[in-house]
């Protein structure tokens, strides 16, 4: 399997996609942020001294996916049609959950869109509790699914 951002010599290249016919692309990811279910809870009350953590975060990630061409060194910019990030709180279990949703049509994918989005989104979390929980943990950013272009893709069960 030969990487596609790499050319003949070895070197980093942005992948030519100029032959690829223009198709609906979409994908979904998600980011995991734990803390103590206090500090959580705090997020779930909108009363966390910096703010609404949760309306900032979802701006910080739709703002993030509109960057990520300038942000992935070798990504394309992308004229996104479409960006979401919805966040729920889950207190009980001291956790964030922050998922993306982002489209456009275009030809390439729109992956990393989905997963800057959600890194943002969870630094943005961060940003804003540290102050009152510094042992706060991004636990994981995944890609849960894309569609369009050569293959549909969608994380099994429990991934």
């Amino acid at each position: 399997m030969r990487l596609s951002h790499l050319d003949e010599a070895g070197r980093a290249r942005m992948v030519d996609v100029s032959a690829k016919e223009p198709t609906a692309r979409h994908a979904r990811a998600r980011a995991l942020v734990r803390m103590s279910s206090a500090t959580a809870a705090l997020i779930a009350s909108g009363k966390a001294p910096k703010g609404a953590v949760l309306q900032t975060a979802r701006i910080a990630g739709i703002q993030a996916a509109k960057q990520t061409g300038t942000l992935i060194p070798l990504a394309h910019p992308l004229a996104l049609t479409h960006v979401d990030v919805e966040a729920d709180v889950h207190p009980e279990q001291g956790l964030v959950e922050l998922c993306s949703d982002v489209r456009t049509i275009g030809q390439t994918g729109v992956e990393m869109e989905a997963m800057t989005a959600c890194a943002v989104a969870a630094l943005t979390v961060y940003d804003m509790v540290k102050g009152v929980e510094r042992g706060v943990v991004i636990e994981q950013i995944a890609l849960l699914e894309k569609s369009g272009g050569k293959e549909d893709w969608r994380r099994g069960e429990g991934g």
